[in-house]
């Protein structure tokens, strides 16, 4: 038998990814994934694109490149921060990474050792929690209310635990309860966290994706000493097979990820990362996000309106204004890892919440996802889950 290093205790399948390859059946409405639309994706426009860039620097583009990924790209990234977030930096503090999940792992490879603690909301993201547990870590969580993480108690936690080594948050449409953060408690994060001296990650893949309410500035843009690396991505606003992320983070961090990717991965894709940049020069890309978002706030309102008229009362969830997913909150009773099995009996594919929580509570929670379903499928698909959540509470 293989002699596995200790650390391939802590890593386990995610529910997410092992879902995904259950749902392709036919028959299943999927609320699973982070799927952004399909049809939505810019497909002619992406390969003229590509074959421009091919006809153009095809040879560059098929060989290696620097570690921190092609230059044109990366200043295209500081001019949309400094356009679209106010994040006010320079290519030098930019690295290019297969998606910002890559670059969770890099954050965990570079400040975590064995019994470090990472600070989370509760609940957070299954990926971040999974990239970072196989370091060995503890996770301290932080509790949350409909305005999301509560300063207080992350004031209160810092002050009393020891080795806390990153703060770990997506403050815009959270994965995965949807809620986003109102302005004072932005303002409380960059005051606690400058406080304490923390290192704290801002990822927002999905702060392009608002389609009510108002423009919230991101932490980074209000992070005058440089404790925030911030995370950002071309999954959801482009396409998320072209596997192209960021990090935007201080000189002295920047270089040690550098590193890292060099010791890692050599390099993001050239070619990929080339045909982004391409995209970027032939075509509006915010031209292209302003077709998204009325689909999305379409799905999201009628998704959330059908389960306002089925749902049982004591079923409470969230009513996002903008990103991908909605939180769904069962009578403490109710399993939902048991329920999502049974859902599935029915066609219907949920994430159970469990996951979410990295010290394993709350088992009464589950997420769903509209933006990759139809008009048609949103309203079985809830009516479904409607049915066999009755089945529970009885």
């Amino acid at each position: 038998m293989a002699n596995f290093a200790k650390r391939m205790d802590n890593i386990k399948a995610s529910d997410i990814r092992q879902l995904l390859k259950i749902i392709g059946q036919p028959g299943i409405i999927s609320f699973a994934g982070g799927l952004p639309a399909p049809e939505l994706f810019p497909v002619e426009d992406f390969k003229a694109a590509l074959d421009a860039m091919m006809e153009e620097n095809g040879r560059v583009a098929m060989q290696y490149g620097a570690t921190e990924g092609w230059a044109p790209l990366r200043k295209q990234i500081v001019e949309r921060l400094e356009k679209k977030n106010n994040i006010h930096t320079d290519p030098a503090h930019i690295l290019l990474t297969a998606g910002s999940q890559q670059g969770l792992d890099f954050m965990g490879k570079l400040f975590l050792d064995p019994g470090d603690v990472v600070v989370v909301e509760s609940p957070s993201y299954l990926g971040a929690i999974n990239a970072f547990k196989q370091y060995e870590c503890s996770f301290v969580e932080v509790p949350t209310d409909e305005h999301g993480m509560i300063m207080s108690e992350l004031d209160r936690i810092l002050a009393t635990t020891e080795r806390v080594k990153l703060i770990y948050v997506i403050p815009d449409f959270q994965n995965p309860s949807g809620r986003t953060w109102p302005l004072e408690r932005r303002k409380a994060f960059i005051d606690i966290i400058n406080k304490y001296g923390v290192v704290a990650i801002e990822d927002n893949p999905y702060g392009d994706l608002r389609f009510k309410g108002e423009y919230l500035p991101a932490l980074k843009s209000m992070d005058p000493k440089e404790n925030i690396v911030y995370f950002g991505t071309f999954s959801k606003i482009l396409s998320p097979g072209v596997r192209i992320g960021w990090t935007v983070a201080n000189e002295l961090i920047t270089e040690k990820l550098n590193l890292i990717a060099q010791a890692a991965v050599l390099q993001t894709s050239t070619l990929t990362a080339m045909a982004v940049s391409k995209y970027l020069d032939m075509f509006d890309i915010d031209e292209h996000v302003s077709k998204i978002l009325p689909v999305y706030k379409h799905r999201c309102g009628l998704m959330i309106k059908t389960m306002q008229e089925c749902f049982p009362e004591c079923v409470k969830f969230t009513d996002p204004d903008g990103g991908l997913f909605t939180w769904v909150e069962l009578p403490e009773y109710v399993n939902s890892r048991e329920l999502a099995a049974r859902c599935l009996e029915k066609g219907v594919a949920v994430v159970p919440g469990d996951g979410f929580f990295p010290n394993g509570e709350n088992k009464h929670c589950f997420r769903m996802n509209y933006s990759n379903a139809t008009d048609e499928q949103l309203i079985l698909g809830v009516h479904r889950l409607n049915e066999t959540i009755r089945e529970f509470l009885k």
